[in-house]
């Protein structure tokens, strides 16, 4: 399957697009794929938050309840009503964000110690100090040997 191919059909409404999709291209069709390109555009702030509003409200809200195999066609029906009909536009893929090895045990320890930091403060923090310093910061609160081993590596 072409992305582009499917994008500008997923710009232009064309409602037929799914039903013109040989068996094959049926088969690399995918709706996951569709929705992670359809939500991210260049272009003014305005048709940028139209198409990342618009998906999630439309797409990703309750589109897994629905079987992909089964309904396939009604997915593409679906993400066709995405575009407000301005023409095509140029996707952007963003990708998953990649977690950091070993930052999941010193974010929870941080989250448990500043209940009221908000997610970013806490990015912070972690992105400010090195695991040295939380550990310190550990034994500071009282915590033994043993739990900041527990808890932090």
């Amino acid at each position: 399957m072409d992305i582009a191919k499917e994008l500008k059909a997923f710009d232009t409404k064309n409602r037929n697009f799914y039903d013109n999709l040989t068996a094959l291209e049926r088969k690399d069709f995918s709706n996951f794929l569709m929705i992670r390109w359809g939500a991210t555009v260049t272009g003014s702030a305005d048709i940028q938050q139209w198409y990342l509003m618009a998906t999630n409200q439309r797409l990703n809200k309750h589109f897994f309840n629905i079987n992909s195999k089964t309904h396939a066609k009604l997915h593409w029906l679906m993400a066709s009503t995405v575009s407000p009909g301005m023409g095509t536009q140029r996707h952007e893929w963003i990708g998953m964000k990649k977690k950091e090895a070993g930052k999941n045990k010193i974010r929870k320890f941080l989250e448990s110690q500043y209940p009221m930091a908000k997610s970013d403060e806490i990015d912070l923090l972690i992105k400010l100090n090195d695991t040295a310093t939380i550990k310190q910061l550990a034994k500071s609160l009282g915590l033994s040997a043993e739990q900041i081993k527990k808890e932090l590596t």
